[in-house]
């Protein structure tokens, strides 16, 4: 899932969008871009290939050709962005972080009304943003066309235009995404992450709503669409893709971690919590459920896995399993002393595939382990993302929950049958948890209960999106556009 970050400013803004962009590297590592527009209103863009090098690197020789006062920067999944338009409008520059189920749909009707091409993204794929745009024209305004092009997308987007000197946001229809504006003498700046901004100086003034579109100036912040009345916002940005010093409706990432590892072991100590030696945190999102694991059970936290990240990317986005199942080795270097001889709880964000955590759990025991336990700090993942590029695994049977499933049930898999392992503490919930047990080889497993995560998070249940696990969603709106 890619992030981006906006700068309007009554002074040169490249040096803030080129940091505040490059705060979001966590959030992907296919694409880069930046596009700054000058007081003249020209539009001066660089896109770059950031799958093996960190962003700042491919940036820093063209930092120097940037100059304006205002700009919009992206660090996308796979797609190249920002895309400059030429349109009734006059020229934009427009990012976009979603996904859109329906873009084959979306570009035939486009091609029986009259449009004659799309360019191609990587692989053959249409880019998403072109297709954004081309809905976003098709209105007489801007906002207008904003409005029609999140009605016409099934999926989510959220979008940050750049035309003549100022910026357009708008957050998701159903705020799956965080959108944000901070501001400071002379500036302001949209943002995915509230890391960007206390050290460039910004501090947050509002958090859009969902569906919420405002412009951006020189002058000030002018909303030019409500919000509505419905949030959906991704509960994985304080489980996993949330950067630890970034809030969310308020809710910081790493204290609602530090909640959610506590009550963790409170359920462990109503169930008799098995004889550890450490609790171990999978870094690094796992790290902070650890921490609260280990000070409410009065376990030592130790790190039996050091990280190392300097050359190598995100291990969930390549798409080649084994070349993923690689990177994951090799950024995770164990600690011999910490491991030998040693009976460890390990806290995971979540366990998707289990490929990864298959491989690491084998290599504890092949360095002397004497047991290994695993908390996992959501429910069990049983159903692909539909709004999100969480994980681009082509089968929902990758799943690990869903393979237990489907080895328990011996026949192909419907909605009726998942259904029934839905409920925390059924039989059957526990069927498929023991399942994902004995392929893992750990000596206990548990999930997390999705009432008490949320609750941990202190979110609003009614305002996260938690299809995920439970494959339930808000149906969608039934308002039209002409």
């Amino acid at each position: 899932m890619g992030g981006f970050f906006g700068v309007v400013a009554d002074h040169d803004c490249v040096c803030d969008l080129f940091y505040g962009t490059d705060y979001h590297s966590h959030l992907g590592t296919k694409r880069g871009g930046l596009a700054v527009c000058d007081r003249e209103g020209r539009i001066t863009r660089r896109i770059h290939d950031i799958t093996n090098a960190q962003f700042r690197s491919k940036f820093d020789d063209d930092i120097d050709k940037f100059v304006g006062r205002a700009g919009i920067g992206i660090i996308s999944d796979y797609e190249d962005q920002p895309l400059i338009i030429s349109s009734k409008f006059g020229n934009f520059a427009i990012v976009t972080v979603g996904k859109i189920n329906n873009i084959d749909e979306i570009a035939d009707a486009a091609f029986r009304s009259g449009v004659s091409h799309f360019s191609e993204s990587n692989d053959g794929e249409l880019n998403p943003t072109e297709i954004v745009a081309m809905l976003i024209n098709r209105k007489e305004t801007l906002v207008e066309g904003i409005r029609y092009a999140q009605h016409m997308i099934d999926g989510s987007c959220s979008i940050l235009v750049l035309i003549e000197g100022r910026v357009y946001a708008a957050r998701d229809r159903f705020g799956r995404t965080p959108v944000m504006i901070g501001e400071k003498t002379g500036a302001y700046a949209v943002t995915m992450e509230t890391t960007a901004l206390p050290n460039l100086d910004y501090h947050l003034k509002h958090e859009l709503g969902p569906g919420e579109i405002v412009e951006i100036t020189e002058g000030g912040v002018i909303q030019k669409h409500a919000p509505g009345d419905t949030t959906k916002i991704c509960t994985f940005f304080w489980v996993y893709y949330g950067y630890p010093s970034s809030s969310y409706e308020g809710i910081n990432t790493e204290s609602a971690r530090y909640r959610n590892g506590e009550s963790m072991a409170a359920d462990d100590r109503d169930d008799t919590i098995p004889e550890i030696d450490s609790v171990c945190g999978i870094p690094d999102s796992g790290i902070a459920h650890a921490i609260g694991y280990s000070n409410a059970a009065g376990k030592p936290y130790r790190r039996s896995f050091v990280k190392y990240t300097p050359t190598w990317p995100r291990s969930f986005m390549p798409q080649n399993q084994s070349v993923r199942d690689l990177i994951a080795r090799m950024k995770l270097i164990p600690v011999q002393t910490e491991i030998q001889n040693k009976r460890m709880l390990f806290c995971d964000d979540s366990i998707v595939r289990g490929t990864q955590l298959k491989d690491t759990v084998i290599r504890l025991y092949e360095r002397g382990a004497k047991a290994v336990h695993m908390r996992s700090a959501c429910p069990p993942l049983l159903f692909g993302c539909k709004f999100l590029n969480f994980s681009r695994s082509r089968c929902e049977l990758d799943l690990a929950a869903r393979r237990a499933i489907a080895k328990l049930e011996e026949r192909e898999l419907t909605d009726e049958i998942i259904e029934g392992y839905l409920e925390f503490g059924s039989p059957k919930y526990y069927a498929m948890v023991e399942e994902i047990r004995k392929e893992l080889n750990l000596n206990t497993l548990k999930f997390q209960k999705l009432e008490k995560l949320i609750e941990a998070i202190g979110v609003d249940p009614s305002k996260v999106c938690t299809y995920c696990w439970n494959g339930r969603d808000v149906e969608m709106s039934t308002e039209k556009f002409e």
